[in-house]
């Protein structure tokens, strides 16, 4: 059997150990920090373009609207064209409205489907009296 320690001595121990460990953890995280990037001093530019045409763009840019100014959004928009007429448009609507079932919204049935019993188009068959 191995002789005991007293006491003290094994939390010598231990806080030596958790010293150890703490500053081999601290080791690392310096290591870590310590890869930093290299500076590798400025890049010549690499274009595809000559210097003409780069100027030649840059003179239309200079020219042209800028589309990021604060009143470019500001200006009156072109009027938009219907692609039908008026009329055919609003008869439309006015049918539609007067559909018997044209309230009627598909989310209310099972699976979202309207019953066969909706569908059918009844005319009004009923007159007032005289």
């Amino acid at each position: 059997m191995e002789p005991r320690l007293p006491l003290t001595s094994r939390k010598d121990i231990e806080m030596k150990s958790s010293k150890i460990i703490a500053a081999a953890a601290l080791s690392i995280l310096a290591a870590a920090a310590a890869q930093a990037e290299t500076y590798q001093g400025v890049q010549a530019p690499v274009s595809a373009n000559s210097r003409a045409e780069v100027n030649a763009q840059a003179v239309v840019a200079a020219r042209s609207e800028n589309p990021y100014a604060d009143g470019v959004s500001s200006r009156v928009a072109p009027a938009l064209t219907a692609s039908a007429d008026r009329a055919v448009i609003r008869s439309q609507a006015v049918a539609t409205a007067h559909e018997p079932n044209q309230n009627l919204d598909r989310k209310a049935f099972v699976n979202s489907v309207v019953p066969s019993q909706y569908k059918i188009q009844r005319t009004n068959t009923r007159q007032a009296g005289l």
